[in-house]
């Protein structure tokens, strides 16, 4: 008999000696290290563990500590403390400014999870989480970087029955110009690969918002897949990932989620769901652009009322935005929503249609003139103008949690009476800090009605949210308009599970 025959007709004796159900509980308890090395023993060891692993789990974990390798070792061990087998990462860095910070914690990170997972490290604006150390939950966000703290959040999922892959949206050789058919053709590829369908269940992008066309890039995606997939992320801010072999070679990157055609027998169904909790409010009429005069910078415009046939200029437009706000001595910052139809196409596909929402920040001007960003509108276009306000935020909060509280209150059941299982989430959020001073604000939804479940998140100046869920819109022009980049608000990625009868 060999030794390996010997240890593992110990191994199998052992599982005689004290059981399968004791076997599970001793191993439930190993941290990640150990339960993988319980899983090698033997074939009996191995289906005990994946018993202990049989449905998807997300682990989080933060650290302020202000070295950088004993931030990332503090939430890797966190995360690693219980069993898990990880399929992604996700890793906020703030802070901890030297030449490649980023790249540092993407190394640190593989070496520790292994660089077979697909890994994603940005810089966003503050971070959401639960303290390694003292197990608070903390969201910790700052407006200029001279506030910025060392901290990282690193999140790390288990998805059984699902594949993820980091797909790049690479630069072309002419400046601030990026590959977007090429990106989303190799999302359809994946996806189709792996789930026999060209659409994905789920997309986490994270792109650098000095490159002005990453929202065509989203539009462009949005059009591509179908009305199932969710989009979320985060559109301005820094990032490495595990295959940016050489860095700067990518505008943006997307971790795909794709639905295994040929996932274990036992094995449910991973469900994402995107909810949107906005601050923002529409501001007088909606208008149709009558003339646009553009230059480098900015466009000014004059626009004439819906339903009225006489032409206004953008400072009569601001003008009476301003008297419908009121408090004429608070600063307001303004945004444009336009509703805009145009022709997209992916390769050499028939030229399609879709019409979509577009936000955009409205410029501040001394002579009191309305201008957008150059290429922001066209004449023909409508649009409509926002404003942020805690009144709002606080209203719109209230109706997603109220939405969350279904899934714990059975309204999502299946039909053979197993009932959907929320195990983990992530938020993007944007908030306006001249109106949004409500402590916990962004993450009170999801941990009041989820308590104990894993939360991570990041702090954005803007937010990626496809297909997210908004019981709360009234507004007849927005209802089949499509949006996908937001203001001022908070997105949730709702992960759920839904096991087998």
């Amino acid at each position: 008999m060999t030794s390996r025959t010997l240890r593992q007709s110990q191994a199998s004796a052992t599982i005689d000696h004290i059981g399968e159900d004791l076997l599970q509980n001793i191993v439930g308890r190993l941290p990640a290290t150990s339960f993988a090395s319980a899983a090698c023993v033997n074939r009996s060891w191995n289906l005990v563990c994946d018993r202990v692993l049989s449905r998807p789990k997300l682990a989080s974990a933060c650290s302020f500590n202000p070295s950088l390798q004993d931030a990332v070792e503090e939430a890797v061990n966190k995360v690693l403390s219980d069993p898990i087998r990880p399929h992604f990462a996700i890793a906020s860095v703030a802070g901890y400014y030297y030449e490649d910070a980023l790249g540092d914690a993407r190394q640190l990170i593989n070496a520790a999870l292994g660089t077979h997972v697909p890994v994603i490290i940005n810089r966003p604006h503050g971070i959401i989480g639960r303290d390694a150390i003292s197990d608070e939950f903390k969201e910790i966000e700052w407006y200029n970087p001279i506030d910025e703290i060392d901290a990282i959040m690193l999140i790390v999922g288990f998805l059984p029955g699902l594949k993820a892959k980091i797909i790049p949206l690479l630069k072309q050789v002419q400046p601030r110009a990026v590959m977007i058919d090429e990106f989303v053709t190799d999302i359809r590829d994946f996806s189709t690969s792996v789930s026999g369908c060209n659409s994905p269940a789920a997309v986490i992008m994270m792109s650098d918002s000095c490159y002005e066309n990453i929202k065509d890039a989203i539009e462009k995606l949005d059009y591509a897949m179908s009305p199932e997939t969710v989009v979320v992320g985060n559109p301005s801010s820094q990032f490495r990932c595990t295959n940016d072999a050489q860095f700067g070679t990518s505008a943006a990157v997307a971790l795909v989620f794709a639905v295994d055609m040929n996932k274990p027998p036992g094995i449910g169904e991973t469900q994402f769901h995107a909810v949107l909790s906005s601050g923002l409010s529409p501001v007088g009429p909606t208008y149709k652009a009558t003339s646009v005069d553009g230059n480098n910078f900015t466009t000014k415009i004059t626009a004439r009322r819906e339903g009225s046939g006489e032409s206004v200029d953008g400072e009569t437009i601001l003008n009476q935005a301003y008297d419908e706000i009121g408090d004429p001595d608070q600063y307001h910052a303004l945004l444009i929503g336009v509703t805009k139809k145009r022709e997209y196409s992916i390769g050499q596909e028939n030229v399609g249609c879709m019409t979509s929402l577009a936000f955009h920040g409205v410029p501040w001007s001394s002579q009191g003139d309305f201008y957008v960003p150059v290429g922001a509108l066209k004449t023909g276009d409508a649009f409509r103008l926002y404003h942020t306000g805690s009144t709002t935020a606080l209203s719109s909060a209230a109706a997603v949690s109220s939405h969350l509280r279904s899934f714990n209150q059975g309204s999502n059941n299946t039909t053979d009476g197993d009932k959907i299982e929320v195990f983990g989430g992530l938020i993007f959020t944007s908030p306006d800090i001249f109106s949004l001073g409500q402590p916990d604000i962004n993450s009170t939804p999801f941990l009041d009605n989820f308590p104990g479940v894993t939360l991570g998140g990041n702090f954005c100046s803007s937010v990626i949210g496809r297909r997210v869920l908004t019981p709360y819109v009234k507004e007849s022009h927005e209802q089949m308009v499509r949006c996908c980049v937001h203001y001022d608000c908070s997105v949730f990625l709702i992960m759920c599970y839904t096991p087998l009868a």
